[in-house]
């Protein structure tokens, strides 16, 4: 009996010791090299995993960095200060790289648009294209104002006030999170030094915009015939400003009649 239970030990025990020598070997010949540039870009990354710079989080970045998939200034969080830092890791020139901060192209507050209908249902624009008319305001253009946007920043950049939504700029990080669950479109990338930029999305002739909202663009071209560096164009009613001409000048806000020209 008791020969029976030593047996069995030492055979159990044997069995042991050749699994735990097998995945011992096993991870010594499977083990992948090391990518000493990788673990320093890596280190320099702020560790947000955000995926605004297009990559599935800062290892995924740092990986196509070292390999040279990705430039190094790719991280939208890091900004140039970082991307020095990880050029000078690389051996490389660091690239120039411009801070951009997300902007939202409306200023449709529950003060100015006009609504339909009265709405007390799930608090979730994504969710409003189920509803009447993608949801109660008149503007089919307009910031729906229940914050999806605000739930996804990691940053804590964007809130909305009287049910329009607005960017903190000197908190945004520019990773886009807020771009991609807008189901509107209405948040952009702008340069974080641009002066001024056309708060309204609104592609409706200008009689209809004015019946919908109090604060949108109605293509009255105003804008672009008093530029003075041509750097505003109105088409499908829609003014809009090409950041690298504009001078900041601010006659564009100046003459715009529904003042939808604003700083960011």
């Amino acid at each position: 009996m008791i020969s029976g239970i030593l047996t069995a030990t030492v055979l159990v025990g044997g069995i042991g010791l050749l699994i735990g020598l097998f995945l011992g070997g096993a991870a010594i010949w499977l083990q992948v090299a090391s990518d000493e540039k990788e673990e320093a870009v890596l280190a320099l990354l702020p560790g947000n995993n955000c995926g605004g710079c297009g990559y599935p989080g800062c290892a995924g970045l740092a990986a196509a960095i070292a390999s040279g998939e990705a430039p190094t200034n790719a991280c939208p969080v890091g900004g140039a200060e970082v991307g020095k830092k990880i050029a000078d890791v690389m051996g490389v020139e660091a690239e120039e790289s411009e801070r951009m901060t997300a902007f939202v192209r409306c200023r449709g507050t529950k003060d100015q648009v006009k609504l339909d209908y009265e709405y007390d249902g799930l608090g979730d624009c994504r969710m409003l294209s189920f509803v009447p008319n993608g949801g109660p305001g008149a503007c089919d253009f307009g910031c729906l104002g229940y914050g999806s946007c605000v739930q996804v920043c990691p940053f804590d950049a964007i809130h909305v006030y009287n049910g329009a939504a607005q960017v903190d700029r000197e908190a945004c990080k520019a990773c886009g999170k807020c771009i991609s669950v807008c189901p509107r479109n209405l948040i952009t990338l702008i340069p974080y030094s641009a002066k001024y930029a056309v708060a309204c999305s609104s592609r409706e002739k200008g009689p209809v915009t004015m019946k919908e909202c109090g604060a949108g663009c109605i293509g009255c071209g105003i804008c672009e015939k008093n530029c003075p560096a041509g750097a505003i164009r109105v088409e499908d009613f829609k003014a809009s400003i090409d950041q690298s001409k504009c001078t900041g000048c601010g006659v564009c806000a100046e003459k715009c009649p529904k003042k939808v020209i604003v700083v960011p």
